[in-house]
This record gives C-alpha cells, sequence and structure tokens, in this order.
C-alpha cells in the first residue's frame, strides 16, 4: 500500500516537473514571438514616390512619401505592447525557473499576469489589424484610399508582425492554460 503511494507521487513529480520544462519552453517561445513582432513592425519604413496632381491645368509633380509605424496610433500601441509582453516574460521566466512551481502566490501572480498579457496583446492586434484592414482596402464612405498597393513592402511587414504577436498569444493562452492545469 505504501509502495502503491510513493509510486504515485513520483508520476505526479515526474509530471510536474515536465509541465515546468513545457511551460518553461512556451515562455522562451513567447519571448523570441513578442521580440520579434515589436522589432519587425519596429523597423518598418518604406520611402516612395508618388504623383501628386493638384490642378488639372497644372502637370503632376513628384513626391517623396514615408510610411513609418510612428506615424499610426495603433502601430505605436502594438509595439509598445509587445515590448511590455517580451519584459514581462522575461521577469516572469527568472521567477519561474527561480522559484520552480514551489510558491503557490508567485505561481498565481504569474498566471494571472499571462492573462493580462494575452487581453493586450489581443487589443494591440485587433487595433493594428483594423487600421491594416483600411490601409489594404480603404473606406469608400468616407473617400479613404487604400495604402498597401502604393506602400506594398511596408504593409507585409506590418501584416508580418501582427502574424509573430498572434501566435505569441496563443503561447500566452497555453501559459495560461498550464498555470490553471497546475492548480487542479
Amino acid at each position: 500500500m505504501e509502495m502503491q503511494h510513493k509510486e504515485e507521487e513520483m508520476m505526479v513529480a515526474n509530471g510536474g516537473s515536465r509541465l515546468r520544462r513545457m511551460d518553461a519552453a512556451t515562455r522562451f517561445l513567447a519571448l523570441a514571438l513578442t521580440l520579434a513582432a515589436a522589432v519587425v513592425l519596429g523597423v518598418n519604413k518604406q520611402t516612395t514616390t508618388i504623383l501628386v496632381k493638384i490642378n488639372p491645368s497644372i502637370p503632376p509633380v513628384d513626391m517623396r512619401i514615408t510610411a513609418k509605424w510612428i506615424q499610426m496610433s495603433a502601430f505605436v500601441y502594438f509595439v509598445i505592447i509587445n515590448a511590455i509582453a517580451c519584459s514581462y516574460t522575461t521577469i516572469s521566466l527568472m521567477f519561474t525557473l527561480a522559484t520552480r512551481g514551489r510558491k503557490k502566490n508567485v505561481s498565481v501572480m504569474v498566471t494571472v499576469l499571462d492573462l493580462v498579457m494575452v487581453a493586450l496583446l489581443f487589443s494591440a492586434i485587433g487595433a493594428s489589424g483594423a487600421v491594416g484592414l483600411i490601409g489594404y482596402t480603404g473606406n469608400s464612405h468616407v473617400q479613404w484610399r487604400e495604402v498597401c498597393n502604393v506602400f506594398d513592402k511596408f504593409c507585409h511587414q506590418a501584416a508580418v508582425a501582427m502574424g509573430l504577436s498572434f501566435i505569441g498569444s496563443m503561447a500566452y493562452l497555453l501559459l495560461v492554460i498550464f498555470g490553471i492545469y497546475k492548480k487542479l
């Protein structure tokens, strides 16, 4: 009877160890993805020349225009949130590796903050996605023309950053599930 009880404890301990390794690996993945998303959009810039026709009787004028991520508040929010998530992941990784899941209060706090990161990342992806969609399709009701046909590299790079951030937010969602599973 006692032998069977010790075997059950060993199986639970091995499962907990495996869960901690999966947690650490997922945190490293979330760190890399949110860092990559922030950098990809943070260095995003494209300059192009367009023809501007002011008056039909005057010939068109060549104008150089630059698209930068800092010109759109949704993209600024996106970069800041991904940088915050990346910084938080570094700190939470140190806490989880240092405590090894032994401190229940730290574990609960990290799970709650993981959930906050999911919410923040989803809001940043949604805001950037809305602005990106208007840039891609325009809005005929308010006479906004699409700009992704002119700034194609800029739009593609923004889409890649949003994809990386979305996968990173899924990693955080997985971390929340791990945190809940540990409590069961």
